[in-house]
Order: structure tokens, then sequence, then C-alpha cells
């Protein structure tokens, strides 16, 4: 079964089994709990067909968060990338920020004595030196620090495991809009799993995805019916050129995309919570 499947089943499940709730926004939601999607990367790199995804985009994102300079968007936003402006107009943390989101907490985590801790190169570090370790984890849950976000990071954590040469990386998501924001995240993390495997000299071999709260909002409801109703097409591969030695490296030009071919996009406004 193409694994994109596992996407649209979920689309179905929520719309099908779904309890309605209100959100933080605007808009009301249906969800259910816990749901698990996994991509074997030998099928090829897990970017949605069943409608167009932007790919410069979601990759400018995640190297934003790589970055660590996380607290304003001006880095995607000179890249004509303005999916964080919404919510850094709506009751940030400090005007004209976003806080001490994602990338912030990945490489600059403040420890008691105040100094910082690199989780993000140390991850990388133990796949490479310490592959048998079962704590090679990097989060941007940081419980003392939540008043100073934008919102709690949705992506919360990830892991790496290696077996073998080949490596493996589980992301939990504490919440998840489906539509719109789970098809980037799997995206995203599939390209970390992909410069990090270039980095240690393993195989990337299967990205995980356990969810929370899944859920669409009602204004997603008739987008993602149509959704389900299309059928996958096959998976594009991704090629990451240069000689990379560090996480901070990677360029947008590095990244080719293969192959990829989708359904027309579906257009739904995102929700601000």
């Amino acid at each position: 079964m193409h694994p994109e499947y596992q996407y649209t089943e979920l689309l179905a499940r929520i719309l099908k089994d779904g309890k309605t709730k209100q959100s933080r926004g605007n808009q009301s939601l249906k969800s259910v709990f816990g749901a698990q999607l996994r991509f074997d990367m030998r099928y090829g790199f897990p970017l949605m067909t069943t409608k167009k995804m932007w790919f410069r985009s979601l990759t400018h994102e995640m190297l934003w968060f790589i970055s660590g300079d996380c607290q304003t968007p001006k880095y995607l936003n000179d890249n004509d990338v303005h999916i964080w402006d919404a919510f850094e107009d709506a009751n940030s943390v400090k005007e004209g920020t976003l806080g001490r989101i994602y990338g912030v907490q990945w490489r600059h985590w403040r420890k008691p004595d105040g100094t910082e801790f690199d989780q993000l190169q140390w991850a990388i570090n133990e796949a490479k030196n310490n592959p048998n370790s079962k704590a090679i984890i990097v989060s941007g849950w940081n419980a003392g620090e939540l008043n100073e976000m934008r919102l709690p990071p949705c992506h919360t954590m990830f892991q790496l495991d290696v077996i073998k040469g080949k490596l493996y990386m589980q992301l939990y998501q504490r919440s998840s809009d489906v539509f719109l924001g789970l098809p980037f995240n799997i995206a995203q993390y599939a390209e970390l799993l992909l410069m990090i495997a270039k980095l240690t000299g393993l195989e990337a071999r299967e990205l995980v995805v356990s969810i929370g709260d899944a859920h669409l909002y009602k204004n997603q409801l008739e987008a993602a019916r149509e959704q389900v109703a299309r059928k996958p097409m096959k998976f594009s591969k991704l090629l990451i050129k240069g000689d990379q030695k560090s996480i901070d490296d990677f360029r947008i030009d590095d990244f080719e995309l293969m192959n990829y071919k989708s359904h027309p996009a579906i257009k739904v406004p995102i929700v601000v919570v």
C-alpha cells in the first residue's frame, strides 16, 4: 500500500470519528487522540502528493529551526515565507517576536547555571559516536519557558535510534493540524533525518510520527473530504548536494527535489490560535 494512504486514512478517521472541541482560536475542531504514521525512506521522500506542497517554504522553515534564531520570522520573510506572520501579530509574548520557540530550544536550551546546551549538535554526535544509546532526544518542550513562547510547541520532541548502520527518527506531536501542518512536519522531519544521516554516515531508514491530539478545524472539513478522495502518486526523491561537515552548513540550494508530481493545491486559511 502506498505510504500516503496512512495520511489520508487519518483524515478520514477524523472526519468520521472526531469529537468536536473548541480551540484557542476562533474555529472549533474535530479531533481524535493517538495516531501514528510510519514512512520507510526507501519508498522515497514523503512529500504528500494528494495536494500540491510548497517544498521551498517548508525547507526554509526547517533551516530556520536549525539556525536556532527563531525569535523573529525575519529569515523567513527575507525568503518570502510568511507562515509565521499571523502568529507574530497575535498576542506575541513581546511585540514583534515569537519568543523562545522550537530552534531556540534545540540550539540554546538554558541550563540551571545560566549556560546553554546545544541539543541538536549533541544528538548528532551521539548518533555518530554512541549509536547504542536509547536516549538521543531533542526537546522543544521546555515547561519552564512556555510563558516565553508565542505558542507551546506542537512538534514537541524527536528521538534518534541507530540499528545496524540505519538511522531511525520518531517525532512526537502533542497537537497536529492534520490538514495544513502535518504534511509540512512530515516532510521537514524527513529532511532533518536525511541531513543527520549525511553528517553521520548512516542510512536514513524510517520516520515515525506519533501524534497526541490529531485534529481538523471546521473550516477544513470539506477540503479534507476532497483530499481523501484523491489517489496518491509516486513519492519524489530528495537529493542533498554538497559536502556538509556541520548541521549549520546546509543551505536552501543544497536540496534538489526530483520527480515531484501531485494533485492541485487545496487552499484553506490558516487558523491562528
